[in-house]
């Protein structure tokens, strides 16, 4: 198969998942990559030497980057096969690495307070109002951060305070409620960001000190500099907090106050599992081994249940 056909059937490929709702940002940009590597190396087809030739590179990265290139090679080489016998599917036993699920840092209140507080001494006025109301919402309402920046205007009613997710992860929509206070500090970010940027380039919600719409890649830069400024490190032996973080804080402190209030957990969590924009309720339920605290009060409840029932 010539490269110009191979790249026509790649994109083609990337426009048939994304049309079931996937999006491939990261992973369509690495397809093309590859298939751009088999142009230069004269390759018309894909073949197990020259994906995992590909897929280790950079020599020095973590094994389970390697993979994750990997398994996009063999993702689009299953597709193809089916269009071209010479190609090459790579075996699934190849770059094994024991992955674990990484565990999220868990905000306090008082350090997402220090987050807000320190995304006021931004220097940019519109960058500081436009980070306190994004991480405030982030910590209150649990939305995935690219979620939060995908907001366009219409999406945020203030008037019946609700926001409307549309087109989240794996297509999916939902309406979120706010409460109050939330509602009521997003209405002083709208006044601030439209005073101080009257024409925007923008739909966007949130807009960046140019007018255009913020990105995720920089709302990571910017929040690395936030956890600086609040004084917020990475505990002994662990990565750095990350924003996406705020979600996983969100979920737990959910389910502590309804543990520590009685409710019946397993009744409410399709609920917050609806809010999270979660497939199932199984997903939500990873959340109760990230804090010691959930599992113990989790623990405690099935044992309350099990001498109720005996």
């Amino acid at each position: 198969m010539k490269a110009r056909t191979l790249t026509q059937t790649a994109e083609e490929y990337l426009a048939m998942r994304r049309s079931l709702g996937y999006k491939l940002h990261r992973q369509g940009k690495l397809l093309l990559e590859f298939v751009g590597y088999l142009h230069d190396i004269g390759a018309d087809t894909i073949t197990t030497d020259a994906a995992v030739t590909w897929a280790t590179l950079p020599g020095g990265a973590d094994p389970i980057w390697w993979q994750r290139r990997l398994s996009v090679v063999r993702c689009f080489a299953r597709h193809l096969k089916t269009l071209d016998p010479a190609c090459q599917v790579p075996p699934t036993d190849l770059l094994p690495v024991r992955y674990q699920q990484r565990t999220p840092h868990l905000y306090s209140q008082t350090e997402i307070e220090a987050l807000v507080h320190a995304a006021g001494l931004l220097a940019a006025p519109l960058q500081a109002a436009t980070y306190q109301a994004l991480i405030g919402l982030l910590a209150v309402s649990g939305l995935r951060v690219g979620e939060a920046v995908g907001l366009d205007r219409g999406d945020v009613d203030l008037n019946t305070e609700r926001l409307i997710v549309v087109n989240g992860k794996l297509g999916k929509s939902r309406q979120v409620p706010l409460h109050p206070s939330t509602a009521a500090m997003l209405r002083e970010y709208c006044a601030r960001r439209d005073r101080l940027c009257p024409i925007p380039l923008t739909r966007g919600f949130f807009v960046s000190t140019t007018g255009t719409r913020l990105l995720v890649g920089g709302v990571d830069r910017v929040f690395t500099q936030l956890l600086a400024l609040a004084g917020i490190p990475a505990p002994p032996g662990r990565r750095r907090p990350r924003v996406h973080d705020l979600r996983h804080s969100f979920a737990v402190a959910t389910l502590l106050d309804w543990y520590r209030d009685g409710v019946d957990v397993h009744a409410r969590l399709p609920v917050l599992s609806t809010f999270l924009g979660h497939v199932s309720p199984a997903s939500t339920w990873w959340y109760l081994h990230a804090a010691p605290e959930l599992l113990a009060l989790a623990a405690q409840r099935l044992e309350t249940d099990a001498r109720v029932r005996s």
